[in-house]
């Protein structure tokens, strides 16, 4: 029922089915659906990053894995859906971050990189010959007056502001788990291991350094730092 409701408005972004939905976007959000869990929360000072990552044995960690990435030393993103789609978004936003350091002598803020993020998504929701970005983002950070900001994209280039949220193929049940554990009075050290605590939920045994990817803008220092085989490992013992 669906491919048939949707067939004939499949191959024209710029049509509204008659239910007024846009199948294109609706089918880039299932992509999302489909990808890694990744997690990202915050409190009054401090952003974490967790992602689980899935590769060959064969395969080197290091190319062709990654989920999170830094936009700017102060802002960090994790994705699910598609990583071609996300590389592209992400080096525009890096080119962004340093027009504004270049233009205004001062760090873009975390909403600034999100909307322009957002604006370059929706274009792609209302042309013909393209289709949208099947990648949805959590994209944090710290800015200048020290206030950490945590926000979701979607393909449809929408966002919304969170304290803590998953994206992903396992990402309800990361939800609950977050809704149960998580408070705004949270300190740094509860914090970090907060969404390695919703990965083991889901993950069980199969959590291990070389399963995930972690990150922290922390307060101390307000810039982006990803973790190494061994801070992974250390933490992960500390569960």
């Amino acid at each position: 029922m669906f491919q048939q409701a949707g067939r004939g408005y499949d191959m024209a972004i710029t049509q509204f089915s008659p239910e007024g939905r846009l199948f294109q976007v609706e089918y880039a959000i299932e992509a999302v659906r489909r990808g890694t869990t990744a997690i990202v929360c915050k409190n009054k000072t401090s952003v974490v990053f967790a992602v689980e990552k899935k590769a060959s044995e064969l395969q080197e960690q290091s190319i062709g894995s990654e989920k999170i990435f830094k936009i700017d030393d102060h802002i960090g993103v994790a994705i699910a859906g598609l990583t071609a789609d996300a590389r592209v978004l992400i080096d525009r936003a890096r080119v962004q971050a340093q027009v504004n350091l270049l233009n205004y002598d001062e760090k873009i803020s975390v909403k600034d990189s999100t909307l322009n993020i957002c604006e370059y998504k929706q274009v792609f929701t209302q042309n013909a010959g393209v289709r949208p970005f099947g990648v949805s983002f959590l994209i944090a950070g710290i800015d200048a007056n020290g206030k950490p900001s945590l926000y979701l994209t979607d393909p449809s280039g929408a966002m919304w502001g969170y304290l803590a949220f998953a994206i992903g193929s396992n990402a309800t049940e990361a939800r609950v788990y977050l809704e149960e554990h998580y408070s705004e009075e949270i300190s740094d050290e509860d914090l970090k291991s907060l969404p390695l605590r919703a990965l083991r939920e889901l993950m069980g045994d199969n959590l291990n350094k070389d399963t995930c990817d972690v990150a922290f803008i922390l307060k101390e220092d307000r810039t982006f730092k990803l973790l190494s085989l061994e801070e992974k490992e250390e933490l992960l013992s500390k569960l």
